[in-house]
């Protein structure tokens, strides 16, 4: 009998269905539109733990945790060139090994970090993100997790990685396809298999209550959007394609009581300092700066939607405005503008997205005028990108050997031509930071430079907030 006789079986002796297919939401689409190999869209998670984990175990935790959030198992489904637009397949199981274990070593923990960079898991196989396992290389007894921290550790001129830490502690390194899921939803991922691992509740936190009234309405001062925004100022590129990566952990800086602005406006004010003053000292003609800030409304439980997410918005200053002087002016005008730009309704990446990525014509077509539609809005693109994922609402705790983490840095991809991301989270009461660019743009050396830059506004934002509200 031949194949055709005897059709596949799904494995309970019926012929196999046809998976399952999800058309690529807008956000995906652009972005595969748009992949490079010279710089990755990748997403990096780092997550520290301060004791070892069992291997079977935490293999055995992932992958069920994957099982219970199906919409990351998927892969992109093949397709003839007229077809009108991409689809995910969803698959049952794993197409290949997702987590892998790396021993300890001197280099292990640099090595891994610049792995998250270099290269995204393929669309090809479900599902796109990967699990690594650095072992020995957890957080120092007083805390410290990591390179540039107040713990001393050395820096790699490429990634801006640090030497490991010599501790029994384990270091996961997930690394994402951005083009197919977000940050926070493989954190939520993480967090269902921490629960799987180590028996321990990981209900999400309750989010922080904010006042309505904080802020008043209204703000005739935000400059034009249609005036190309100032560029991030060359430094000292690299030979070498791809992106660096530095990340620091901070305290998170202190707000008087009552204050009407957020955590996330004092971040967004240092990061717009700290590109002006970059800029200043580069020669730079001052122009607006325009920082676009991700945005993100899901739920954070077991039924969170997992994908693309968030949708970006973007905040714009006048050069006028960026003055550390002025700090309390500075950070009400950034609550004003970035409690309107949140309560906004709007598509995730604006209407001429959804418009372009309607189904009337091949997806082939469309890639190609997304691309050179790229290439013409470059002068138009925003200055950066600030990522702040806030407080990290699980306790990831992997139970009474391994522990909760005490650190937690992600870090979103930066591409040209915006070319630096600066991305935020807090654990257990610490700011964690990465600053990561294209290496077509920055050197190591500038961004250690950067980084120095924002920890000094951050620290102004609580130091100065005050004084002239």
């Amino acid at each position: 009998m031949t194949t055709v006789d005897h059709p596949a079986r799904d494995g309970t002796g019926g012929p196999a269905r046809r998976p399952v297919r999800v058309p690529f939401p807008v956000v995906d689409e652009v972005a595969r539109h748009c992949l490079q190999e010279a710089e990755p869209e990748t997403v990096h998670i780092e997550i520290h733990l301060p004791g070892p984990l069992d291997r079977d175990r935490l293999t055995a935790a992932f992958t069920e945790a994957l099982r219970r959030h199906p919409r990351v198992l998927m892969r992109e489904a093949p397709g003839r060139w007229y077809r009108r637009r991409y689809e995910w397949e969803l698959t049952p199981e794993p197409d290949t090994a997702v987590v892998s274990f790396t021993p300890p070593g001197r280099d292990s923990l640099r090595a891994a970090r610049a792995r998250c960079l270099e290269a995204a898991p393929p669309l090809s196989a479900s599902p796109p993100v990967r699990l690594e396992v650095v072992e020995g290389a957890g957080p120092a007894a007083n805390g410290g997790a990591g390179p540039d921290t107040p713990t001393g550790t050395s820096a790699d001129p490429a990634t801006g990685a640090g030497s490991d830490n010599n501790s029994n502690g384990t270091v996961l390194f997930l690394t994402i396809n951005h083009t197919a899921l977000d940050g926070p939803a493989c954190l939520r991922v993480l967090a269902t298999a921490a629960e799987l691992y180590g028996g321990r509740d990981n209900t999400p936190a309750a989010p922080p209550v904010r006042s309505p009234d904080a802020v008043e309405p209204g703000d005739a001062g935000t400059p034009s959007v249609w005036a190309p925004p100032a560029r991030v100022a060359s430094g000292a590129p690299e030979s070498t394609p791809g992106n660096g990566l530095i990340v620091t952990e901070l305290a998170v800086p202190r707000r008087p009581q009552g204050s009407p602005y957020t955590v996330n406006d004092q971040l967004m004010a240092a990061t717009a300092l700290t590109v002006a003053h970059w800029n200043r000292e580069h020669g730079q003609r001052p122009r607006p700066l325009r920082i676009t800030m991700p945005v993100d409304d899901r739920p954070r439980g077991a039924d969170m939607p997992i994908g693309n997410g968030t949708r970006l918005v973007e905040v714009t200053f006048s050069p006028a405005e960026v003055d550390a002087s002025r700090m309390g002016e500075l950070l009400r005008r950034t609550a004003t503008r970035t409690r309107a730009l949140k309560a906004a309704d709007r598509p995730q990446l604006g209407h001429g997205a959804a418009l372009l990525t309607a189904p009337v014509v091949p997806v082939a077509w469309r890639a190609a005028v997304t691309r050179g539609l790229r290439r013409a809005a470059g002068p138009w693109t925003s200055t950066c990108l600030l990522s702040n994922i806030g407080r990290i609402p699980y306790a990831l705790d992997f139970g009474e050997e391994a522990g909760r983490a005490r650190a937690v840095w992600f870090s979103a991809p930066a591409r040209t031509p915006r070319g630096l991301t600066v991305t935020t989270a807090s654990t257990a009461g610490r700011l964690h930071v990465s600053l990561r660019w294209s290496r077509s743009l920055l050197g190591h050396g500038d961004g250690a430079h950067l980084r120095d830059l924002f920890e000094h506004y951050l620290h102004a934002t609580e130091e100065t907030g005050a004084s002239d509200r």
